[in-house]
């Protein structure tokens, strides 16, 4: 027979039925519980993010590595599990749906107008630079998944493209540091590329239109890319933008690429046969990237929602860089050393030198 006292200060003790127990479970999984779960950590990014558009408007640093830095600076937070939903929603999520609001700035039209030559040079240039890093990769005993990253990150658009590769690679084939410190290299090449491409093509002479293929066609970021160009010429920056658009373009189909790679090399090893659906099957954000872009083209789409579209898909980008910055070990990033970065650097330089060669000879 229990103990009346025993049973005032247990209740659940006393609770036969099981009525109070499940009061607080269904009470934890409310709704507002889960979206209240998302607060601490997705606050501390945004605070970060804020902190990082400052040093870019202020300092002149790039906003997505002013970001990195902040969030690598804040990494000690991570161990808090009160923020681990927070940081994981920006990492996964707004992620996502950034790459699928970076459609609203492409249209067939913009690529058809580049022209055939020009184009079948940067797929070649592209699928250039990703060989090259997987090459460098493979050499350096680092595996193919960081040479796919960062020869894919290269090629394309830079950290944008860094994080939709990773999310098609996964965090169970490649580990945090190594893709946070891929997106440091990227970062930094990326800067330095904005300040010495403008000026080598100065020094040889350059017409507006090569300038603007070698700056479109070989810096990674897209503010970076745009900058070298216009910071040449203003003929220089239209074409830069023209280039680099079709490159970001080119994304969904790479990455979609690299994903059915990834699924039929997994496949081959477990000895299971899938179908050819099930090999083409598509990241639902990438089958949305698709959407967006077919439907910016078919219809006008008033500036001011891509002016929203492009503001609100850097903002995404920003937040997903910070919140996977702050969830990589830190210890780890650093016991990479100068040789972590290699593939990104070989991968840039091939791709300057292909970019450069080809505007030089037939443009």
């Amino acid at each position: 027979m229990s103990d009346p006292e025993t049973s005032r200060q247990s209740p659940i003790g006393a609770d036969l039925y099981g009525e109070i127990y499940l009061a607080e479970t269904l009470d934890m999984a409310s709704p507002r519980r889960r979206i209240g779960a998302y607060f601490p950590g997705l606050a501390v990014v945004l605070i970060a993010a804020a902190a990082a558009t400052y040093l870019s408007e202020h300092y002149g640093l790039p906003v997505i590595l002013a970001g990195l830095l902040l969030g690598l600076s804040l990494n000690f937070i991570s161990g808090d599990d009160r923020v681990t939903p927070g940081l994981d929603l920006c990492s996964t999520n707004f992620l996502r749906w950034g790459i699928v609001l970076l459609g609203s700035q492409i249209t067939v039209m913009q690529i058809t107008s580049l022209g055939l030559l020009p184009f079948l040079a940067l797929i070649n240039i592209m699928a250039l630079v990703i060989f090259s890093g997987v090459c460098a990769a493979r050499l350096l005993g680092q595996g193919k998944f960081v040479g796919l990253l960062a020869g894919g990150a290269t090629a394309i658009c830079g950290a944008s493209a860094a994080l939709a590769i990773y999310a098609v690679i996964g965090r169970d084939r490649l580990d945090h540091h190594r893709f946070t410190f891929t997106l440091v290299g990227i970062s930094l090449a990326s800067a330095v590329a904005m300040s010495a491409y403008p000026i080598l093509a100065q020094q040889f002479q350059f017409t507006d239109r090569q300038a603007g293929f070698l700056m479109g066609a070989a810096i990674h970021d897209v503010a970076q890319s745009l900058g070298g160009g216009f910071s040449f010429s203003r003929g220089a920056g239209e074409v830069a933008t023209i280039v680099k658009l079709t490159r970001v373009t080119l994304l969904a189909p790479v990455v979609a690429l690299i994903g059915i790679a990834i699924g039929s090399a997994g496949a081959r090893r477990s000895g299971r046969n899938m179908s050819v659906m099930a090999h083409l099957r598509l990241p639902w954000f990438i089958t949305a990237f698709f959407a967006v872009v077919a439907l910016n083209s078919l219809i006008d789409i008033p500036a001011v929602v891509r002016e929203y579209g492009l503001f609100l898909s850097k903002a995404l980008l920003l937040l997903a860089v910070i919140g996977t910055a702050m969830r990589s070990r830190l210890d780890a990033l650093m016991s990479e050393g100068w040789q972590g970065l290699v593939p990104v650097f070989v991968a840039t330089l091939v791709s300057f030198v292909a970019s450069f060669l080809f505007a030089w000879q037939f443009i």
